[in-house]
This record gives C-alpha cells, structure tokens and sequence, in this order.
C-alpha cells in the first residue's frame, strides 16, 4: 500500500512537471483549455451578476435611509422656517402699525434697512497692540470711515481708515473704549429690549466683556448679546456673542459678564460692511 501511494505520487509530480514544460513559453492556448476558461468564466459571470445585484440593492437602501433622514431634516428646517416666517410677518405688522400709531417719519420707518457691501478680506495685521484686518474694498464702493462691519456670525469692527481700493477694519476686540483710539459699542440683550451694556476687550483674560449691566438686569448664561444702537455707530440688531458668566460689578451695583463673541475673528474670509440710511438734512 505504501509503495502504491509512493508510486501515485511520482506519477502526478511527472505529469505536472510534464504539463509545466508543456505550457511554458507559449502565447496560444489548445482549445480544451480555451473551453475550460470560457466555462469558468461563463460560470463566474452568471455567479457574479446576482451577487453584484444584492450587494447593489443594500447600497441603494443604505443611500435611501440617508435620503429619508435628509428629507426628514429639512421638512423639519421648512416647518421651522414657516413658523419663524409667520412670527415675523405678524412682528412686523405690529411694527408698522406701532409705527403709523406714533406718526414715524419716513426716516424713521428705514432707519433698519440697512445695505449690505460684501468685501473680502485681503490682510490682517500681526501687531498684537493694533488688531486689524483689510478688505478689498474702498471709497470708490462706498466704504466711509465708521461703518460697522460684521461677518455671517457677528460683529466683527469697525471701519478705520478708508482708501480708494482698500478699508483697514479695526476689530470689536481693540474697540477698548478707555483707550484714545477706542469706540464704545453699547449693547443690549436679545429678549431684554431695556438693558444696557458697554463691550470692551479684556486684554489679560483675552474675553469680551458687557460693563455696566443695571442690576435689574441680571445676565443669565446663553443669554444673547446685540449692538443696541445707542451711539449711532453700531447699528441694532446685529448678534455680538452669547453670555459664558457674569458676576457682580463696582460697588455691588453692576454686573459685567463675560462674552463669547459670535465672530470667528482667526477664520475671516469675507465680511458685510452695514451701510445705515444716511440722515436727510432739513
């Protein structure tokens, strides 16, 4: 038995040795193995189309669960949207009706349609003392000294200095107005049309500040901060940041709290300089 094996064993080594020396070196195949590779792959083509369909149709699931969930978020954005619309659209009849009550002026009534100038940002300066950034855009587009500038997020500064082709925006964060170079921006919170703060920039803890905060008007955290529009300068309404603490101010009478600013002052890419409806002269 065992010198049949041994036998069997040398009889296959000769006729894979014998085959390897066969079919090495050509480039024709002889048609039974033409046959035999057809075969295999007919078979392999039959095997795979329906394997590739399944797998296909759990992919088409996967993007149709991701479809659904899509969907879903924006019926739920347009359902938010539609209430928010309707808020507005009934806010805004109170306005004018307020407004007709109290016999506005019609410079009154356009003092918050404001004009938008979109410029990008083509500078910034590294001077930690002078905090700045440049826009491509100028006197000839516009662009006054004192215009508020403000980002998609926020409020951003103020414009400083104004060239035919190029404005310097000094940044909400050098706005110290203790300073000579300094303007104060007066500030309210979202929901409390009565309060009243004034931002500066704290050098040492490198934060936004609201001073000044009645005592009546106790700042809670989340609480949202807006230009209020006292001054002139600013104009009201556009967001500064959310409050991250307060605590009491001089003399037990105050309270300041700690911003975050709204603005992503290290990723400035394009701003919105706010153009106000200019004063008609009597």
């Amino acid at each position: 038995m065992r010198n049949k094996r041994l036998f069997i064993l040398m009889i296959g080594l000769i006729l894979f040795i014998a085959l390897m020396g066969f079919t090495l070196g050509r480039t024709r195949l002889t048609w039974p193995e033409k046959f035999i590779n057809d075969a295999f792959g007919t078979v392999q083509g039959a095997l795979y189309r329906p394997v590739g369909a399944v797998a296909d149709f759990f992919r088409d699931l996967d993007r149709l669960s991701d479809v659904y969930k899509e969907n879903e978020q924006l019926r739920q954005t347009v359902a938010q949207y539609t209430q928010d619309q309707i808020k507005f659209n009934l806010l805004e009849a109170d306005n004018k009706r307020l407004q007709e009550e109290l016999n506005f002026t019609e410079h009154q009534k356009n003092m918050d349609n404001y004009r938008y100038l979109i410029a990008q940002v083509v500078g910034s300066t590294s001077n930690p003392y002078e905090k700045t950034i440049t826009i491509n855009l100028g006197s000839r587009d516009g662009v006054k000294p004192q215009m508020a500038v403000r980002s998609v997020d926020g409020l951003v500064g103020l414009v400083s200095k104004v060239k035919n082709f190029t404005s310097t925006v000094t940044l909400v964060t050098d706005l110290d107005p203790n300073s000579s170079r300094g303007t104060p921006v007066s500030a309210t919170f979202l929901g409390k049309p009565d309060s009243f703060g004034i931002i500066e920039y704290d050098d040492e803890t490198g934060t936004l500040q609201m001073t000044k905060i009645d005592e009546r008007d106790k700042p809670d955290v989340g609480d949202k901060v807006i230009t209020s529009g006292l001054g002139s300068l600013f104009p009201k309404g556009i967001i500064v940041g959310t409050v991250k603490s307060s605590q009491v101010g001089d003399f037990g009478l105050t309270y300041t709290a700690i911003i975050e600013p709204a603005a992503k002052f290290d990723h400035l890419r394009e701003v919105f300089i706010v153009v106000v409806p200019e004063v008609e002269e009597p």
